[in-house]
C-alpha cells in the first residue's frame, strides 16, 4: 500500500526533492493553482529559493454535479472543454454559458482577494513550475497550461504529488518536465492520499503569498 501524505505542506516538501535542478536559478517562477496547490507550491518555492505566485483557473462543474469537471477557464479568457463529458451528459450551450459566467466572477474575485495591488507575474522567458495538490482529470491543469503559453515562458514543468499513470503519460507530451510522487492505480481520488485534505481558505493563500515575499521577490 502506497503511503498517504500527512498534508499538503508535507507533500510539497517531498515534491521539492524532485526539482533540485531548478534550485537558486534566477529565471525560475513557481506558480500555485489556488487554492489547494498553493501550500504545496509554497514549500517548493521555499526549498528552491524561487519566487512564488498564483495562476488562476476555475473548474467548470457539470450542473447538478459540480465535482465532475466538464472543462475549465483560465486567465486571458481561456476555455478548455471536455467534449466527451459535455456530449455524454447532454449539457446545453445555455447551461455551459451560465456556469462559465459564474466561474468568471469567482476567478475575478480571487484575483482581487489574493493578489491585491501586486501585479500579475510575467512568465515570459521564465522557467515555470506549475503546481497543484493533485491531478485527477486534468481539465483545470490544461486550462492553466493554455493560458500560460500565451505568455511565452521559456519552459514549463508541472509538479504534483499525485497523478494517474494515463494522464502522466499524456502530460509528458505537453510540457518539459512532470514531477510527481505517486502514480497510483487505481487512482481513487486526490483526497484519498492525504491524511488532511481539508479545504484551503482564502486567508491561508494570502498568508502564504505574503510570507513568500519575505523569502524572495519576483523581478
Amino acid at each position: 500500500m502506497q503511503r498517504h501524505f500527512r498534508d499538503r505542506a508535507e507533500a510539497g516538501r517531498l515534491l521539492a526533492s524532485k526539482l533540485k535542478s531548478y534550485a537558486k536559478k534566477s529565471d525560475v517562477l513557481v506558480l500555485g493553482l489556488p487554492r489547494g496547490g498553493v501550500p504545496v507550491a509554497f514549500e517548493i518555492a521555499k526549498t528552491l529559493n524561487a519566487p512564488l505566485d498564483i495562476w488562476l483557473v476555475r473548474k467548470l462543474g457539470v450542473p447538478g454535479n459540480k465535482e465532475l469537471a466538464m472543462g475549465a477557464i483560465g486567465m486571458g479568457d481561456v476555455r478548455v472543454m471536455n467534449k466527451e463529458i459535455v456530449k455524454s451528459l447532454k449539457v446545453s450551450d445555455e447551461a455551459i454559458a451560465r456556469v462559465v459566467d459564474q466561474e468568471k466572477q469567482e476567478l475575478e474575485r480571487r484575483d482581487r482577494a489574493y493578489r491585491g495591488d501586486r501585479p500579475i507575474p510575467d512568465p515570459r522567458d521564465r522557467a515555470i513550475i506549475l503546481v497543484d495538490d493533485g491531478i485527477a482529470t486534468g481539465s483545470t491543469l490544461f486550462a492553466a497550461l493554455t493560458s500560460l503559453r500565451q505568455h511565452h515562458p521559456a519552459s514549463i514543468a508541472v509538479a504534483t504529488p499525485i497523478i494517474p499513470p494515463s494522464l502522466c503519460k499524456k502530460l509528458r507530451r505537453e510540457v518539459d518536465k512532470v514531477a510527481y510522487l505517486l502514480q497510483p492505480d487505481p487512482f481513487h481520488f486526490i483526497g484519498f492520499w492525504y491524511d488532511d485534505f481539508s479545504s484551503t481558505p482564502d486567508r491561508v493563500v494570502c498568508d502564504l503569498l505574503d510570507r513568500s515575499v519575505s523569502l524572495t521577490s519576483i523581478p
